[in-house]
């Protein structure tokens, strides 16, 4: 059997397995189509919240983020991680202890206000709508490498499925959906990985291989690819960062990112009790523990991988680097995976110096004196994942299960996002606020013509991406961070925050970071429109743009305490309503000392 075929043959399959619980689980009501019913088991919920979290940006593009910046890149995995304990010891049990549906919702009620509640459905969505733009470049990403078609016609395709499942399941067919979607992501996750970790080190457990010893040089894995990136121009794998404060901030922006997801905050509604939504906040952790500690044993791996392929003389034992980087492998006997994957332009190659050879090193190097003109081979980070199987010669049927794993991250997270849209559009504005006569048929058809909407556009923009998905996600963290977790944490924890303080402090906070990123990333994300260039001697104090989420978040916080402090304290049921929500019924006394 062909290995188009059997990637044929697995993404099919599971294709008609998600169409297929869709059907099943099909929303017959709005509180299925928004909550699942508000039944689903804490198990099966932290499985769900797992697949709709770990994105195409955590199965396509976090290890190859790794891959290509090494330790510096870490902080995807420290904030991701510590952004959803947060969520899951702040936010999550308060939230469903107030019992509504969605994070606007919460948002309207508790600020007593419907201005309030439209700027957490505009936050909501400019979030939701760049986290999506992700989702789908992933998944355009894996379909035109597996099922040989354009980038552009597999982000077509992505939409098709989601659309298929998505729309006409709402929260009930997503939530089982999406679990059917961890299974199959975590296993085509881990499957490969420790294939290649045994390959390369001798030991089956990746995160224990990464620490092991190269087979092949005889020194630890992470010594010998620092000896090789370093050969080729690049810092160190394990350096250290220049920039702390942009690193910190930046772990700072996906932490608090993170915790102002809508729709990883929307799952915990799904279940039927307060006590349900803290154990699935911790079965979601682990599920997520096991792709989150795999992804740095396979990002070190597929960049050793990749440069032992272009360089294949520094494979083994090396006492001279200097040389072993001077005979790069022809251009005509590139392996099939490179050829396979120049096919969907995600691997390019130029042959500056005309020697037909492949040099492929660090451009801010002057290696002039060898013969080299620049480097020659583009690789886009969002392949390594995927491609690692074919690098490593493993088996067709893994070829094809990790087909399907990158396609169910991207698909899993995109129907998540796109229930939130649709949720904001038409259960917090139109039922809430501009038709609260419109009866449940209505609001069930609103919801599924606003999500094919989402889709259309959510089509639109990832196929005019403005980053790579991991960073295109970085964004929509960013954005979430500054606008929603801070009204989020007052409107819990501060029982003196009132409406004009959260709403000023949601506009400032989604204003000014929005107008950090488009100066450096195009207005509206619209190529070539940026005021500045994206590069650090640009950035206001060394702040990226992707960075800028946690000083936007800082300046919600601020704006708000200040504006509360000079307008009238909130009604007395609204502070007798925190109360409630912090505290359980009957913990007065201990709470009073």
């Amino acid at each position: 059997m062909s290995q188009f075929a059997i990637n044929l043959l697995f993404v099919g399959a599971s294709f008609a397995l998600y169409i297929g619980i869709a059907i099943w689980a099909r929303a017959g009501s709005t509180k299925d189509f928004y909550v699942a019913g508000g039944g689903v088991h804490p198990i099966t919920n932290g499985m769900a919240t797992a697949a709709d979290w770990m994105s195409a940006a955590s199965f396509i593009s976090m290890a190859g983020l790794l891959a290509s910046g090494g330790y510096a890149n870490s902080t995807f995995l420290m904030g991701w991680t510590g952004g959803y304990v947060i969520l899951a010891m702040l936010l999550a049990p308060y939230l469903r202890k107030f019992g509504k549906f969605t994070v606007p919702d919460f948002i309207g009620d508790r600020f007593y206000s419907n201005t309030a509640r439209l700027v957490a459905i505009v936050c909501l969505i400019v979030a939701s709508v760049t986290y999506v733009i992700g989702q789908m470049t992933g998944a355009g990403v894996a379909f035109s490498r597996f099922l040989e078609v354009s980038n552009t016609w597999g982000i077509w395709l992505a939409a098709l499925i989601v659309f298929l499942y998505a729309v006409f399941g709402g929260m009930k067919g997503i939530t089982y959906t999406q679990v059917a979607q961890y299974v199959v992501l975590i296993i085509a996750y881990t499957i490969p990985a420790v294939f290649i970790a045994f390959q390369l080190t001798g030991n089956p457990i990746p995160m224990f291989g990464m620490f092991s010893t190269h087979t092949e040089s005889g020194i630890p894995l992470l010594a010998k690819l620092d000896d090789v990136v370093s050969a080729l121009g690049f810092r160190d794998y394990t350096a250290d960062v220049d920039n702390k404060l942009n690193m910190v901030l930046f772990t700072l922006s996906l932490m608090v990112g993170t915790a102002g997801l809508p729709h990883v905050i929307i799952r915990f509604f799904t279940v039927p009790k307060v006590a349900d939504a803290r154990w699935s906040a911790g079965w979601a952790l682990v599920f997520i523990a096991l792709l989150y500690l795999t992804a740095p044993a396979v990002g070190s791996m597929a960049r050793l991988n990749l440069a032992t392929t272009v360089y294949p003389e520094m494979a083994g034992q090396v006492e001279n680097y200097e040389e072993a980087v001077q005979n790069p492998i022809l251009y005509e006997e590139r392996p099939d995976w490179v050829r396979t994957w120049e096919e969907t332009g995600l691997i390019s190659f130029n042959d500056l110096n005309n020697d037909g050879r492949i040099q492929m090193y660090n451009d801010a190097v002057d290696y002039s004196e060898r013969g080299w003109e620049g480097n020659e081979l583009t690789v886009n980070n969002d392949i390594l994942v995927l491609a690692n199987p074919e690098i490593a010669n493993l088996p067709g049927w893994v070829i094809g299960l990790i087909a399907a794993g990158g396609i169910a991250a991207a698909l899993s997270t995109a129907a998540g996002l796109l229930l939130a849209i649709s949720s904001a559009i038409s259960h917090d504005l139109i039922k809430t606020m501009i038709n609260p006569k419109i009866s449940e048929k209505g609001e069930m058809l609103a919801a599924r013509i606003s999500m094919g909407g989402a889709i259309l556009l959510a089509t639109y923009l990832g196929l005019n991406p403005p980053g790579f998905a991991a960073q295109t996600v970085a964004l929509a963290f960013g954005i979430a961070g500054a606008s929603l977790f801070p009204a989020l944490m007052m409107g819990i924890f501060s029982k003196r925050m009132n409406s004009p303080g959260a709403v000023a402090g949601m506009l400032a906070g989604l204003i000014s970071t929005l107008l950090y990123i488009f100066t450096y990333l195009g207005w509206f994300f619209i190529p070539d429109t940026n005021t500045l260039a994206n590069t650090p001697d640009n950035w206001i104090f060394g702040i990226s743009p992707l960075s800028f989420g946690a000083v936007g978040a800082m300046i919600n916080f601020a704006v708000a305490f200040a504006v509360s402090r000079v307008t009238a304290a909130p009604p007395q049921e609204i502070q007798d309503l925190v109360e409630s929500v912090r505290y359980p019924k009957g913990a007065g006394m201990a709470v009073d000392h």
